[in-house]
Protein backbone atom coordinates (compact mmCIF):
# COMPACT_ATOMS: atom_id res chain seq x y z
CA UNK A 1 0.00 0.00 0.00
CA UNK A 2 1.35 3.37 -0.91
CA UNK A 3 1.79 5.97 1.77
CA UNK A 4 0.57 9.53 1.33
CA UNK A 5 3.84 10.66 -0.24
CA UNK A 6 3.69 7.79 -2.73
CA UNK A 7 0.15 8.73 -3.69
CA UNK A 8 1.18 12.35 -4.21
CA UNK A 9 4.07 11.23 -6.38
CA UNK A 10 1.76 9.04 -8.48
CA UNK A 11 -0.63 11.95 -8.95
CA UNK A 12 2.27 14.17 -9.98
CA UNK A 13 3.46 11.65 -12.57
CA UNK A 14 -0.09 11.22 -13.89
CA UNK A 15 -0.41 14.98 -14.19
CA UNK A 16 2.90 15.15 -16.07
CA UNK A 17 1.88 12.40 -18.48
CA UNK A 18 -1.42 14.18 -19.14
CA UNK A 19 0.41 17.45 -19.83
CA UNK A 20 2.72 15.80 -22.36
CA UNK A 21 -0.25 14.06 -23.99
CA UNK A 22 -2.31 17.24 -24.35
CA UNK A 23 0.52 19.47 -25.52
CA UNK A 24 2.06 16.95 -27.90
CA UNK A 25 -1.12 16.35 -29.86
CA UNK A 26 -1.93 20.07 -29.99
CA UNK A 27 1.60 20.62 -31.33
CA UNK A 28 2.25 23.16 -28.63
CA UNK A 29 5.64 24.85 -28.56
CA UNK A 30 8.39 22.55 -27.29
CA UNK A 31 9.72 25.33 -25.08
CA UNK A 32 6.60 25.31 -22.90
CA UNK A 33 6.42 21.56 -22.42
CA UNK A 34 7.06 20.36 -18.84
CA UNK A 35 10.67 19.31 -19.43
CA UNK A 36 11.88 20.65 -16.07
CA UNK A 37 9.23 18.66 -14.23
CA UNK A 38 10.35 15.56 -16.12
CA UNK A 39 13.94 16.18 -15.02
CA UNK A 40 12.80 16.39 -11.39
CA UNK A 41 10.96 13.08 -11.65
CA UNK A 42 13.90 11.39 -13.36
CA UNK A 43 16.10 12.38 -10.43
CA UNK A 44 13.85 10.64 -7.92
CA UNK A 45 12.19 7.85 -9.93
CA UNK A 46 13.17 5.13 -12.34
CA UNK A 47 13.33 6.02 -16.02
CA UNK A 48 10.20 4.04 -16.91
CA UNK A 49 8.36 7.34 -16.99
CA UNK A 50 10.11 7.94 -20.34
CA UNK A 51 8.37 4.92 -21.83
CA UNK A 52 5.09 6.08 -20.31
CA UNK A 53 5.52 9.41 -22.11
CA UNK A 54 6.21 7.57 -25.36
CA UNK A 55 2.99 5.61 -24.96
CA UNK A 56 1.09 8.86 -24.38
CA UNK A 57 2.62 10.61 -27.40
CA UNK A 58 4.53 9.12 -30.34
CA UNK A 59 3.36 5.54 -29.75
CA UNK A 60 -0.23 6.47 -28.91
CA UNK A 61 -2.89 5.11 -31.32
CA UNK A 62 -4.00 8.68 -32.07
CA UNK A 63 -0.48 9.53 -33.28
CA UNK A 64 -0.43 6.53 -35.58
CA UNK A 65 -3.74 7.57 -37.13
CA UNK A 66 -3.42 11.37 -37.06
CA UNK A 67 0.24 12.29 -36.46
CA UNK A 68 1.65 15.76 -35.72
CA UNK A 69 4.22 16.98 -38.24
CA UNK A 70 7.39 14.98 -38.84
CA UNK A 71 9.54 17.94 -37.78
CA UNK A 72 7.59 18.31 -34.54
CA UNK A 73 7.90 14.63 -33.65
CA UNK A 74 11.61 14.66 -34.48
CA UNK A 75 12.30 17.63 -32.18
CA UNK A 76 10.17 16.11 -29.43
CA UNK A 77 11.93 12.74 -29.52
CA UNK A 78 15.36 14.36 -29.69
CA UNK A 79 14.63 16.32 -26.53
CA UNK A 80 13.20 13.26 -24.80
CA UNK A 81 16.37 11.29 -25.63
CA UNK A 82 18.49 14.10 -24.16
CA UNK A 83 16.56 13.93 -20.89
CA UNK A 84 16.97 10.16 -20.77
CA UNK A 85 20.69 10.24 -21.56
CA UNK A 86 21.24 12.82 -18.80
CA UNK A 87 20.22 10.19 -16.26
CA UNK A 88 23.16 7.94 -17.22
CA UNK A 89 20.70 5.07 -17.52
CA UNK A 90 21.06 2.25 -20.01
CA UNK A 91 20.06 3.25 -23.57
CA UNK A 92 16.35 2.77 -24.24
CA UNK A 93 15.87 0.95 -27.55
CA UNK A 94 12.25 2.05 -27.74
CA UNK A 95 13.31 5.70 -27.83
CA UNK A 96 15.81 5.25 -30.64
CA UNK A 97 13.48 3.04 -32.65
CA UNK A 98 10.78 5.69 -32.42
CA UNK A 99 13.21 8.37 -33.62
CA UNK A 100 14.45 6.16 -36.47
CA UNK A 101 10.88 5.63 -37.63
CA UNK A 102 10.24 9.37 -37.71
CA UNK A 103 13.51 10.07 -39.55
CA UNK A 104 12.39 7.67 -42.28
CA UNK A 105 9.08 9.47 -42.70
CA UNK A 106 8.70 12.08 -45.44
CA UNK A 107 7.46 15.49 -44.32
CA UNK A 108 4.11 16.69 -45.66
CA UNK A 109 2.65 20.17 -46.06
CA UNK A 110 -0.23 19.03 -43.86
CA UNK A 111 -0.27 17.60 -40.35
CA UNK A 112 -2.79 16.84 -37.60
CA UNK A 113 -3.49 18.58 -34.33
CA UNK A 114 -5.76 17.05 -31.73
CA UNK A 115 -7.43 18.65 -28.71
CA UNK A 116 -8.71 16.70 -25.72
CA UNK A 117 -12.26 17.46 -24.56
CA UNK A 118 -13.36 17.13 -20.90
CA UNK A 119 -15.23 13.96 -21.91
CA UNK A 120 -11.94 12.35 -22.93
CA UNK A 121 -12.92 12.49 -26.59
CA UNK A 122 -10.58 14.31 -28.97
CA UNK A 123 -11.17 16.81 -31.77
CA UNK A 124 -8.67 16.26 -34.57
CA UNK A 125 -7.91 18.74 -37.34
CA UNK A 126 -5.90 18.45 -40.51
CA UNK A 127 -4.01 21.72 -40.79
CA UNK A 128 -1.31 23.37 -42.86
CA UNK A 129 2.18 23.40 -41.36
CA UNK A 130 2.48 27.02 -42.55
CA UNK A 131 0.67 29.80 -40.69
CA UNK A 132 -0.27 31.41 -43.99
CA UNK A 133 -0.82 29.08 -46.93
CA UNK A 134 -2.36 29.61 -50.36
CA UNK A 135 -3.10 33.23 -49.52
CA UNK A 136 -5.29 32.49 -46.51
CA UNK A 137 -4.88 32.16 -42.74
CA UNK A 138 -7.87 29.81 -42.53
CA UNK A 139 -5.90 26.58 -42.75
CA UNK A 140 -4.70 26.69 -39.13
CA UNK A 141 -6.33 27.16 -35.73
CA UNK A 142 -5.80 30.52 -34.01
CA UNK A 143 -5.83 31.31 -30.28
CA UNK A 144 -9.23 33.00 -30.17
CA UNK A 145 -10.77 29.85 -31.65
CA UNK A 146 -9.37 27.79 -28.77
CA UNK A 147 -10.55 30.36 -26.23
CA UNK A 148 -14.04 30.43 -27.78
CA UNK A 149 -14.16 26.63 -27.75
CA UNK A 150 -13.43 26.68 -23.99
CA UNK A 151 -16.01 29.42 -23.48
CA UNK A 152 -18.69 27.49 -25.36
CA UNK A 153 -18.07 24.39 -23.22
CA UNK A 154 -18.72 26.53 -20.12
CA UNK A 155 -21.86 28.08 -21.67
CA UNK A 156 -23.69 25.27 -23.51
CA UNK A 157 -27.10 26.80 -22.71
CA UNK A 158 -26.38 29.61 -25.18
CA UNK A 159 -26.30 27.14 -28.08
CA UNK A 160 -28.44 24.20 -27.02
CA UNK A 161 -31.29 23.44 -29.47
CA UNK A 162 -30.48 26.52 -31.58
CA UNK A 163 -29.35 27.26 -35.11
CA UNK A 164 -25.76 28.48 -34.96
CA UNK A 165 -24.04 30.26 -37.84
CA UNK A 166 -20.26 30.60 -37.78
CA UNK A 167 -18.49 33.24 -39.85
CA UNK A 168 -14.93 32.48 -40.96
CA UNK A 169 -14.89 28.90 -39.67
CA UNK A 170 -11.31 28.27 -40.78
CA UNK A 171 -10.10 24.80 -39.83
CA UNK A 172 -13.33 24.20 -37.89
CA UNK A 173 -12.09 23.78 -34.31
CA UNK A 174 -14.64 26.00 -32.57
CA UNK A 175 -17.61 24.63 -34.46
CA UNK A 176 -16.67 20.98 -34.04
CA UNK A 177 -16.13 21.43 -30.29
CA UNK A 178 -19.43 23.26 -30.00
CA UNK A 179 -21.29 20.58 -31.95
CA UNK A 180 -19.85 17.83 -29.76
CA UNK A 181 -20.48 19.53 -26.42
CA UNK A 182 -23.29 22.11 -26.67
CA UNK A 183 -26.07 20.23 -28.54
CA UNK A 184 -27.17 22.83 -31.10
CA UNK A 185 -30.08 21.93 -33.35
CA UNK A 186 -28.29 23.09 -36.51
CA UNK A 187 -24.74 24.30 -37.16
CA UNK A 188 -23.71 26.19 -40.29
CA UNK A 189 -19.97 26.44 -41.00
CA UNK A 190 -19.04 29.17 -43.48
CA UNK A 191 -15.92 30.49 -45.13
CA UNK A 192 -14.89 31.88 -48.49
CA UNK A 193 -11.55 30.46 -49.63
CA UNK A 194 -11.85 27.21 -51.67
CA UNK A 195 -8.98 25.46 -49.83
CA UNK A 196 -10.46 26.39 -46.45
CA UNK A 197 -13.81 24.93 -47.46
CA UNK A 198 -12.12 21.73 -48.61
CA UNK A 199 -10.29 21.52 -45.30
CA UNK A 200 -13.48 22.12 -43.35
CA UNK A 201 -15.18 19.22 -45.07
CA UNK A 202 -12.21 16.95 -44.34
CA UNK A 203 -12.11 17.91 -40.66
CA UNK A 204 -15.84 17.34 -40.27
CA UNK A 205 -15.39 13.84 -41.71
CA UNK A 206 -12.40 13.14 -39.46
CA UNK A 207 -14.48 13.93 -36.39
CA UNK A 208 -17.31 11.57 -37.22
CA UNK A 209 -19.76 13.72 -39.15
CA UNK A 210 -21.41 11.91 -42.04
CA UNK A 211 -21.45 14.08 -45.16
CA UNK A 212 -23.67 13.24 -48.08
CA UNK A 213 -21.10 12.57 -50.81
CA UNK A 214 -23.68 12.99 -53.57
CA UNK A 215 -24.21 16.62 -52.57
CA UNK A 216 -20.53 17.52 -52.84
CA UNK A 217 -19.42 18.94 -56.17
CA UNK A 218 -15.65 18.95 -56.43
CA UNK A 219 -15.79 21.43 -59.33
CA UNK A 220 -17.45 24.17 -57.29
CA UNK A 221 -17.04 25.82 -53.90
CA UNK A 222 -20.74 26.32 -53.18
CA UNK A 223 -22.57 23.64 -51.24
CA UNK A 224 -26.27 24.55 -50.94
CA UNK A 225 -27.18 21.01 -49.89
CA UNK A 226 -24.02 19.78 -48.18
CA UNK A 227 -25.14 18.48 -44.81
CA UNK A 228 -24.49 15.74 -42.33
CA UNK A 229 -25.98 14.41 -39.17
CA UNK A 230 -23.93 14.19 -35.98
CA UNK A 231 -27.05 12.76 -34.41
CA UNK A 232 -30.74 12.67 -35.19
CA UNK A 233 -31.11 16.00 -33.40
CA UNK A 234 -28.28 17.88 -35.15
CA UNK A 235 -27.71 18.83 -38.77
CA UNK A 236 -24.46 20.38 -39.94
CA UNK A 237 -23.77 22.20 -43.19
CA UNK A 238 -20.76 23.80 -44.87
CA UNK A 239 -21.42 26.84 -47.05
CA UNK A 240 -19.47 29.40 -48.97
CA UNK A 241 -20.05 32.93 -47.70
CA UNK A 242 -18.24 35.94 -49.11
CA UNK A 243 -18.83 38.92 -46.82
CA UNK A 244 -18.30 41.37 -49.69
CA UNK A 245 -21.13 39.93 -51.75
CA UNK A 246 -23.47 38.61 -49.04
CA UNK A 247 -27.07 39.77 -49.38
CA UNK A 248 -29.81 40.27 -46.83
CA UNK A 249 -31.97 37.75 -48.66
CA UNK A 250 -29.38 34.95 -48.47
CA UNK A 251 -28.55 35.67 -44.84
CA UNK A 252 -32.21 35.72 -43.85
CA UNK A 253 -32.64 32.23 -45.29
CA UNK A 254 -30.17 30.88 -42.71
CA UNK A 255 -32.51 31.82 -39.81
CA UNK A 256 -29.62 31.92 -37.35
CA UNK A 257 -30.39 32.16 -33.64
CA UNK A 258 -26.74 32.56 -32.67
CA UNK A 259 -23.79 33.82 -34.71
CA UNK A 260 -20.17 33.28 -33.74
CA UNK A 261 -16.94 34.53 -35.30
CA UNK A 262 -13.39 34.00 -34.04
CA UNK A 263 -10.21 35.80 -35.08
CA UNK A 264 -11.88 37.51 -38.03
CA UNK A 265 -10.74 41.04 -37.12
CA UNK A 266 -7.27 41.31 -38.61
CA UNK A 267 -7.55 43.27 -41.87
CA UNK A 268 -8.88 46.86 -41.88
CA UNK A 269 -10.09 46.45 -45.47
CA UNK A 270 -12.57 43.68 -44.67
CA UNK A 271 -13.95 45.20 -41.45
CA UNK A 272 -16.70 47.22 -43.20
CA UNK A 273 -17.92 44.10 -45.04
CA UNK A 274 -17.89 42.06 -41.83
CA UNK A 275 -19.89 44.67 -39.93
CA UNK A 276 -22.35 44.95 -42.79
CA UNK A 277 -22.92 41.19 -42.53
CA UNK A 278 -23.47 41.56 -38.78
CA UNK A 279 -26.00 44.31 -39.38
CA UNK A 280 -27.90 42.33 -42.00
CA UNK A 281 -27.99 39.27 -39.75
CA UNK A 282 -29.37 41.36 -36.89
CA UNK A 283 -32.14 42.87 -39.04
CA UNK A 284 -32.98 40.34 -41.75
CA UNK A 285 -34.99 37.59 -40.03
CA UNK A 286 -38.51 37.42 -41.35
CA UNK A 287 -39.90 36.84 -37.86
CA UNK A 288 -38.09 39.97 -36.63
CA UNK A 289 -36.17 37.89 -34.08
CA UNK A 290 -32.71 39.30 -33.46
CA UNK A 291 -29.91 36.72 -33.24
CA UNK A 292 -27.13 37.12 -30.69
CA UNK A 293 -23.63 37.55 -32.11
CA UNK A 294 -20.44 36.55 -30.28
CA UNK A 295 -17.10 37.73 -31.66
CA UNK A 296 -13.78 36.60 -30.15
CA UNK A 297 -10.60 38.35 -31.21
CA UNK A 298 -6.93 38.08 -30.43
CA UNK A 299 -5.89 41.74 -30.29
CA UNK A 300 -2.67 41.67 -32.30
CA UNK A 301 -2.99 45.18 -33.72
CA UNK A 302 -4.74 47.54 -31.28
CA UNK A 303 -5.40 50.12 -34.01
CA UNK A 304 -7.17 47.59 -36.22
CA UNK A 305 -9.22 46.29 -33.33
CA UNK A 306 -10.21 49.81 -32.24
CA UNK A 307 -11.25 50.57 -35.81
CA UNK A 308 -13.52 47.53 -35.67
CA UNK A 309 -15.13 48.67 -32.42
CA UNK A 310 -15.54 52.24 -33.67
CA UNK A 311 -17.31 51.04 -36.80
CA UNK A 312 -19.58 48.86 -34.67
CA UNK A 313 -20.60 51.97 -32.74
CA UNK A 314 -21.18 53.91 -35.95
CA UNK A 315 -23.39 51.10 -37.25
CA UNK A 316 -25.68 51.10 -34.25
CA UNK A 317 -24.44 47.73 -33.01
CA UNK A 318 -23.99 47.58 -29.26
CA UNK A 319 -21.11 45.63 -27.74
CA UNK A 320 -20.63 43.99 -24.36
CA UNK A 321 -17.33 42.50 -23.21
CA UNK A 322 -17.88 39.03 -21.77
CA UNK A 323 -15.70 37.26 -19.21
CA UNK A 324 -13.22 34.79 -20.60
CA UNK A 325 -13.56 31.10 -19.71
CA UNK A 326 -12.65 30.22 -16.15
CA UNK A 327 -10.86 26.99 -16.94
CA UNK A 328 -8.07 26.42 -19.44
CA UNK A 329 -8.69 23.21 -21.37
CA UNK A 330 -6.50 23.63 -24.44
CA UNK A 331 -2.82 24.55 -24.71
CA UNK A 332 -2.33 28.10 -25.96
CA UNK A 333 -0.94 31.34 -24.59
CA UNK A 334 -3.70 32.19 -22.12
CA UNK A 335 -1.99 35.51 -21.42
CA UNK A 336 -2.75 36.64 -24.97
CA UNK A 337 -5.00 39.66 -25.28
CA UNK A 338 -8.23 37.90 -26.29
CA UNK A 339 -11.59 39.65 -26.02
CA UNK A 340 -15.05 38.13 -26.41
CA UNK A 341 -17.81 40.54 -27.43
CA UNK A 342 -21.56 40.08 -27.40
CA UNK A 343 -23.15 42.15 -30.16
CA UNK A 344 -26.77 43.26 -30.32
CA UNK A 345 -28.54 45.96 -32.29
CA UNK A 346 -29.03 49.09 -30.29
CA UNK A 347 -32.52 50.58 -30.24
CA UNK A 348 -32.68 52.94 -33.19
CA UNK A 349 -35.47 54.52 -35.17
CA UNK A 350 -36.92 52.54 -38.05
CA UNK A 351 -35.39 55.02 -40.44
CA UNK A 352 -31.85 54.09 -39.40
CA UNK A 353 -29.76 53.35 -42.48
CA UNK A 354 -26.63 51.22 -42.32
CA UNK A 355 -23.66 52.95 -43.88
CA UNK A 356 -20.65 50.90 -42.85
CA UNK A 357 -19.30 50.50 -46.36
Amino acid sequence: MRNEDGKKNDDYVDSLLHAFHVQFFAMNRQSVMPWESLEEILQTSDTSVIQDILQKTVLHPLCKKYPPSVKYRKIFLTELIKKHEATAAEPDDMLYEALAAVLCTEESTLCYTSYLLPTGESVTLCESIAAISEGTTGLVTWEAALCTAEWSIENPHLFSDRTVLELGSGAGLTGIVLCKTCHPRKYIFTDCHPSVLQGLRKNILINGFLLDSTSWDQTTVDFPNTSCAWSKELSVSVRRLDWATATEEKLSQLQADVVIATDVVYDPEIIPYLINVFYMLLTSRSDKTQPVIYVASTVRNPDTYQLFKDKLDNSGIGQEILPRPEKVLFPYDWASDIEILKLELEKKSDSYVNATI
